[in-house]
């Protein structure tokens, strides 16, 4: 069977920002999310954990990952420099319980029905010309998302529908219900692929758009499609802290 576990630290917020705004991380008035995504890869390289989670100070930053404990820990031994480190919190103080990993289950049967929490950026694909991958666009603006029934269909009910039909398209399971408890518009940096005029250095852009939290309940519809929509996540900007799939006991039947 895959190795798949859930991963947390907590974070120190005011170390962390100091180095982040160091790295010239951070959007004004962003999220976390390029920062974390940075941070992760500069301690932990080609094991650093996907999709990921940061909910707020309290709650730190999970993670699902494919490694063991022993080598993330290795791999932060070995790469993360000690500001760092002490700014994820992956050593154990009076701050942070230090860098944990526990196993996680990823076989669930078809039927099964599960609590879930999950921060989600609900964007769509929008062809422009003849680029290949075209651009993105907040899937409330999107004319095809409502019906002509359906004009003045709150944010909510478009954003729910967009969450559906990601669970259904994979055949990985169906939402039974859901809530939208937190949306905001926020504003995200990305680093551009290419170099420009020479230097050697990707140039940074930020992008606002939607930032939703859903929990509510799904039905798994196929084991295996359902295991590899939790190592995948929900949707796109899954590497920058978003569409990581929590999972909780149901309190409905279904």
């Amino acid at each position: 069977m895959t190795t798949f576990n859930l991963m947390h630290c907590q974070p120190d917020p005011r170390k962390f920002v100091l180095w982040a705004s160091r790295q010239g991380g951070l959007p004004a008035g962003g999220d976390l999310g390029y920062a974390l995504h940075a941070a992760l890869h500069r301690v932990f390289g080609a094991c650093a954990p996907k999709p990921f989670y940061y909910r707020d100070e309290r709650a730190g930053l999970l993670a699902y990952t494919r490694n063991s404990a022993e080598e993330l820990r290795e791999a932060a031994a070995l790469c993360a420099a000690p500001d760092l480190a002490e700014a994820l919190g992956l050593d154990a103080g009076p701050r942070s319980p230090g860098l944990g990993v526990r196993a996680f289950p990823l076989q669930w049967d078809a039927g099964r029905v599960l609590g879930f929490e999950v921060r989600v950026r609900p964007m769509r694909r929008v062809k422009v010309n003849d680029r290949k991958h075209g651009s993105e666009r907040d899937a409330y603006r999107e004319p095809e998302a409502r019906r002509e029934d359906e004009k003045d269909l709150a944010r909510e009910g478009v954003y729910t529908r967009w969450l559906a039909e990601q669970f259904e398209t994979t055949g990985a399971a169906k939402l039974v219900e859901a809530r939208m408890t937190r949306f905001q518009l926020t504003a995200v940096m990305r680093r551009t692929q290419a170099a420009t005029q020479g230097d050697g250095l990707r140039q940074s852009r930020t992008i606002t758009g939607p930032d939703a939290t859903f929990s509510g309940h799904l039905r798994v519809e196929n084991t295996e499609a359902f295991a590899r929509l939790l190592m995948r996540g929900v949707g796109r900007h899954r590497a920058f802290g978003f569409g990581m799939l929590l999972l909780s006991p149901a309190s409905i039947s279904a």
